[in-house]
C-alpha cells in the first residue's frame, strides 16, 4: 500500500510517500521538505500569517518532488494522509485543502491525521518491533504532551504542559540571550560545554499528584536572571545558561516519565518531537529507561521534526481503522 502524508501544520511544508505491506514492512520511498526558518528568522518566531502563505506557495511543488523522487504518479497512490490538528490554523488549512481538492479530483481516500500522533508514529519505521500499547511523550516547539498510547489509532493524553511548550521556553531563552531562531540546536551545542551547577532554576514538573508540566515559570526565572545580570552590568556564560536551563528542563521531563512509568506500569517508552533531537534530553532519558530497565525508542533526528512520513505512518493504521473523512474535513487548531 502507498500512502502520501501531506503536513503542514507549523513553518515546514512536507510531503512523503511510504509503503507499507502486509507483512509489516514500511519504507519510506520520499520526503520532501520547504523550510521556512529563514522567512521567520527575521521576527525571531514563526508569524502564523507569513507561514500560511508561505505554505501555500511551496505546498504543490513539495507534492510533486515527492511523488517524482518515489517514481510515482498519483495514480499509484492508495490514500492521501494529511494533518488536520493541532497547529497553526492558517497554515493547517492550507494541507488541508490541497489534500482535500487532490483526493477528490483523484478519486483516492483521504485520511485525517492528528500531528502528535504523526510524531510518535515515526517511530515505526526504524522500530519493526514497536507495537501498542507504551508510553510516549512528545516535545517539540508546539507542544509537551504524555500520552497513553493504547493501540495504533487510541491515544489518551495523561499529562501535558499548562502554558509554554518545551521548544517555545528553549526559543524565548536563546532569543534573549541573542541567539537566531530556532534556537534549539545552538542551545543544545552550549549546553554541552557549559557547567550545568552555574545557575539553579526551578522544575517545570508540577507537584506528584499529576503528570503536567509549567515551562513558564522556568523560562521567566532564566529570563529575570539575565535582566538582573544586565541591571548589575555583570556579565555571563552563554553556555552557562544553556547548560543550567538545559539541566532543569531534562530533570523535569524525566521526574514525569518516572511517574508515568510507575502509574502504567509500561515497559516501553516512545521519545517523539522536534526536542526529542536534543542530545541531553536522549541521554537523559536513555539513563532513566536503563534504570527502570524499560525500552527506549526514538527516531533518528531527520524524523524528529515535521515531516510527510510520520503522517503517513499514522494515516496508515487510520486508514485500516475506517477512520476516513469526506470533503467537509477542516482543520483545528486544538487535538480533536
Amino acid at each position: 500500500m502507498l500512502i502520501l502524508g501531506i503536513e503542514s501544520s507549523c513553518d515546514e511544508t512536507a510531503a512523503s510517500v511510504c509503503e507499507f505491506t502486509e507483512q509489516g514492512e514500511k519504507r519510506i520511498l520520499s520526503s520532501a521538505v520547504a523550510s521556512q526558518i529563514e522567512i521567520h528568522r527575521l521576527y525571531g518566531g514563526v508569524v502564523p500569517e507569513i507561514a500560511g502563505r508561505a505554505h501555500s506557495e511551496a505546498i504543490c511543488p513539495i507534492v510533486t518532488e515527492a511523488l517524482e523522487s518515489a517514481g510515482k504518479t498519483i495514480d499509484d497512490i492508495d490514500a492521501i494522509g494529511v494533518t488536520s490538528c493541532p497547529g497553526l490554523i492558517g497554515a493547517l488549512l492550507v494541507g488541508v485543502s490541497f489534500a482535500k481538492s487532490l483526493a477528490f479530483s483523484t478519486g483516492k481516500p483521504l485520511v485525517p491525521v492528528n500531528h502528535i500522533k504523526g510524531h510518535i508514529a515515526a517511530n515505526y519505521f526504524v522500530y519493526p518491533e514497536l507495537k501498542p500499547p507504551f508510553l510516549a511523550i512528545v516535545v517539540s516547539g508546539g507542544h509537551t504532551s504524555i500520552i497513553d498510547v493504547r493501540s495504533y489509532t487510541d491515544f489518551v493524553t495523561i499529562g501535558r504542559t499548562r502554558d509554554d511548550a518545551a521548544g517555545e521556553a528553549f526559543d524565548k531563552v536563546g532569543r534573549v540571550m541573542g541567539l537566531y531562531y530556532p534556537c534549539g540546536a545552538e542551545m543544545d551545542k552550549l549546553a554541552s560545554i557549559g557547567d550545568k551547577s552555574a545557575y539553579k532554576f526551578p522544575s517545570a514538573a508540577i507537584g506528584d499528584d499529576t503528570l503536567d508540566f509549567s515551562f513558564s515559570g522556568m523560562k521567566t526565572a532564566v529570563l529575570n536572571t539575565l535582566n538582573t545580570l544586565a541591571q548589575k552590568n555583570e556579565s555571563y556564560k552563554k553556555e552557562d545558561i544553556a547548560a543550567s536551563f538545559t539541566d532543569a528542563f531534562t530533570s523535569s521531563v524525566c521526574k514525569k516519565l518516572d511517574q508515568a512509568l510507575k502509574r502504567t506500569g509500561y515497559k516501553t517508552l516512545v521519545l517523539a518531537g522536534g526536542v526529542s533531537a536534543n542530545s541531553h534530553l536522549r541521554s537523559a532519558v536513555t539513563e532513566l529507561c536503563a534504570k527502570r530497565k524499560v525500552t527506549f525508542c526514538c527516531p533518528p533526528l531527520s524524523l524528529c521534526g515535521d515531516n510527510g512520513a510520520m503522517i503517513a505512518s499514522q494515516a496508515y493504521y487510520e486508514f485500516l481503522d475506517g477512520n476516513l473523512a469526506d470533503t467537509d474535513l477542516n482543520a483545528s487548531a486544538v487535538a480533536e
